[in-house]
């Protein structure tokens, strides 16, 4: 345990955004899980539900939570999964 004034300021601003970092990550994750299931089930808003998607990854990219070329990475294999996907149906 820190004894320093500075240190134990600095471990309790780390763990706040230890937190924060977390609950984004399950944001996104949560999303594209979304996106996917109503790509599968053919729900009238899949569109709006991906859309979603790829606005949580750009904004995680922004505020530096994954690097932007995770985010487009992301972007482009959901894109290519759900495109597989609402092909086969038709």
């Amino acid at each position: 345990m820190a004894n320093i004034a500075s240190q134990i300021k600095r471990n309790r601003q780390n763990e706040r955004r230890r937190l924060r970092n977390k609950a984004g990550r399950s944001e996104l994750k949560t999303r594209v899980k979304i996106a996917m299931r109503d790509a599968q089930s053919q729900v009238e808003n899949s569109e709006e539900s991906l859309r979603l998607a790829f606005k949580k990854l750009d904004k995680a990219a922004s505020k530096g939570l994954i690097h932007k070329n995770q985010a487009a990475n992301r972007k482009s294999r959901l894109a290519k999964r759900i495109n597989a996907l609402t092909s086969k149906k038709d």
